[in-house]
């Protein structure tokens, strides 16, 4: 063991990205520039990443919410509509929800609680048991809420979106009721035409509500998923979309494996060295305060190079060092473990030795690891390069 350090990941700046602006050579010559700035050299294995909101922005993949309006119109038929399980987001729901309300009569707004799907709380689950509520059975209207547990507001944000979005739907033409229930099904009491905005959990949500009698049964990710009035799509309709403008929402990139491959051939061309490439949304990691998940998107990485496939393989250090080699130290420890590595398994799944080492798919872990580092604000570093990922103990 020669070399001191492990694993970096730099942001890098880049260019305020417009659409129609050629990423392949942008990124490409943001991280030569930055490793001839900063003075790190290009090496095979090392990982580009790119943030989500640059490649949708150079695709140009907007849609306004009278685009989603007219598509969900055409879907659910302009009526009363279920919205089910939508995230408590003025960035990821807003302006979807206003595009949705543009296109009904009523909607029937379905919170869950004491938290939406990502963690943020309407409520604490100590104010549940306080009041008697039992989450998993209770269906509770806005009214019983209120007198329950008044006006709650975010940790963060200050914002008491329950208030918010009945007014987000209001000043948006339609009716609103608001109920509160974690069973899709409690919806179909007032509409069977239902559109479920969950992200992880909408297969199982849209199965649940279909075989209790839903007739127009539909997701989030059944919205614009074909150009609208010129709009933007996505396979994933409108799930990973963020507030453009208050008219206008970005939708999640689409068709991006061609970019991350055609960058990986140019930083070959140019540099001789194999870099893996991705795209990467939002991480996932839980807040301890705010107790949000983030993971808004409907997955973390949508494009990658082959070489991001699959999950760690590692070995537990201190496992190593505390049982297999408790009685050395020093040298003899380091060379003990060194060796261990070398020799280890090629599939280390299920074996006490690796217990503890984040069985999460890399795509996952880099994405995550890329979503910290470039932020979500001001710090213009929508590229993320990472070295040393791969590396372990016995990389000279």
């Amino acid at each position: 063991m020669s070399r001191t350090v492990g694993t970096v990941s730099r942001g890098i700046r880049a260019p305020i990205i417009r659409e129609g602006d050629n990423l392949i050579d942008i990124v490409t010559q943001s991280v030569l520039d930055a490793a001839k700035e900063d003075g790190f050299a290009i090496r095979d294995r090392d990982v580009i990443a790119m943030t989500e909101a640059i490649v949708a922005r150079a695709q140009g993949n907007y849609a306004t919410v009278e685009q989603i309006a007219a598509d969900v119109r055409a879907k659910l038929g302009g009526g009363t509509v279920g919205v089910v399980f939508p995230i408590l987001s003025r960035n990821r729901f807003a302006v979807c929800l206003r595009g949705i309300a543009m296109g009904c009569r009523k909607i029937v707004l379905q919170l869950s609680y004491p938290s939406d799907e990502v963690g943020n709380h309407l409520i604490s689950l100590d104010a549940l048991d306080e009041k008697g509520v039992d989450p998993y059975r209770d269906v509770l209207s806005l009214t019983k809420y209120r007198e329950l547990f008044g006006y709650e507001k975010h940790t963060f944000t200050g914002v008491d979106y329950v208030e918010y979005y009945e007014q987000l739907i209001k000043d948006a033409g339609a009716e609103v009721e608001v109920i509160f229930a974690n069973d899709p099904r409690a919806v179909l009491e007032y509409t069977k035409d239902v559109l479920t905005c969950d992200i992880h959990t909408r297969e199982r949500s849209k199965r649940l509500l279909k075989a209790a009698g839903g007739e127009r049964v539909l997701g989030l990710d059944d919205i614009l998923t074909a150009p609208v009035d010129g709009s933007g799509c996505n396979p994933y309709g409108l799930l990973g979309s963020n507030k453009a403008t208050e008219e206008q929402v970005k939708l999640f990139p689409r068709d991006a494996q061609p970019l991350v491959e055609a960058i990986q051939k140019e930083l070959l061309d140019k540099t001789g060295k194999h870099v893996e490439v991705m795209v990467y949304g939002d991480g996932a990691f839980k807040d301890p305060v705010g107790k949000i998940w983030e993971l808004a998107d409907p997955v973390v990485s949508p494009a990658y190079t082959a070489g991001l496939e699959g999950t760690p393989n590692e070995l537990k250090l201190k496992y190593l060092a505390d049982n297999d080699f408790g009685h050395l130290s020093g040298a003899e420890l380091r060379d003990a473990i060194a060796g261990a590595i070398r020799k280890k398994d090629g599939d280390l799944k299920g074996k006490m030795v690796s217990e503890g080492t984040t069985p999460r798919r890399l795509t996952d872990l880099i994405g995550s690891l890329c979503d910290l580092t470039s932020g979500s604000g001001d710090k213009g570093t929508p590229i993320v390069y990472i070295q040393g990922y791969f590396d372990n103990y016995t990389t000279e």
